[in-house]
């Protein structure tokens, strides 16, 4: 189940500067860079193994779960995690596996606000984030001369949020797009990873920017994105950028 950048070195989480306890979960593929109030391991761990066998036995039942490309049926009776990223599928337009690692954060995110007023959860590029404070997070785009210099603004109001993050050029995730970042930002963290692989996949050169950022607007439940194409970036909607 390949809801993170396994292959990829992770060393902007070196980058993070706050108060908040940090730490790291690793179950398998799932690898979670995790900042809260306390020390968080045992629980999220435990978490983790739970919400990995909802999907993979859902898959075992329905492998074109897994192996869509475009939206599956809706199905009603299928487990939370795996209904809401059936519907930002639909919603954005591509296969349900999209939307895994953005699901995964924020539903272990949601359970974990039961130990500490603030959680923000990394899933490889895809974070959650409930926050008693304004926070700003950099855009990590692999060789572009403006990865790590880009910053978005998340304000304390505007959570619980999804920041989710795609890119052509630096994750081993399936893209057909070659821009080096695009970003996300949706109530729905499900729906902000789907709606970043659909617009990322939009985006095969500079000239596409434009034309990606209005496809962006057409996603129900987007609030804003982001494009990093090389030396170029262009946004939409609520982003505050620094």
């Amino acid at each position: 189940m390949p809801d993170t950048m396994k292959y990829i070195s992770r060393f902007y989480r070196n980058w993070v500067e706050n108060e908040l306890v940090s730490f790291e979960v690793k179950v398998e593929e799932t690898d979670l860079f995790i900042l809260a109030e306390i020390d968080l391991t045992k629980e999220t761990e435990k978490l983790i193994i739970e919400y990995r066998i909802y999907i993979t036995e859902y898959i075992k039942e329905r492998p074109d779960f897994k192996t869509s490309l475009i939206p599956i049926k809706y199905d009603e009776e299928a487990p939370d995690i795996v209904r809401s990223m059936l519907r930002a599928s639909e919603k954005a337009n591509v296969g349900p596996m999209a939307a895994v690692a953005g699901a995964i954060a924020e539903f272990i995110g949601y359970e974990l606000l039961n130990f500490t007023e603030e959680i923000i959860i990394e899933n490889g590029g895809d974070i959650f984030i409930k926050s008693l404070e304004d926070r700003n997070f950099a855009i990590f785009a692999g060789n572009s001369p403006l990865s790590g210099k880009i910053n978005i603004k998340i304000k304390s109001i505007d959570t619980p949020l999804g920041v989710c993050t795609s890119s052509g050029t630096v994750s081993h995730s399936l893209s057909f797009g070659k821009a080096d970042a695009v970003t996300i930002l949706a109530k729905d963290a499900s729906l902000a990873d789907a709606a970043a692989t659909r617009v990322c996949n939009e985006v095969k050169s500079k000239d596409d920017i434009e034309k990606a950022l209005n496809l962006s607007k057409t996603i129900e439940g987007v609030m804003g994105c982001v494009i990093i194409f090389g030396d170029r970036i262009g946004s939409v909607g609520s982003i505050e950028l620094l």
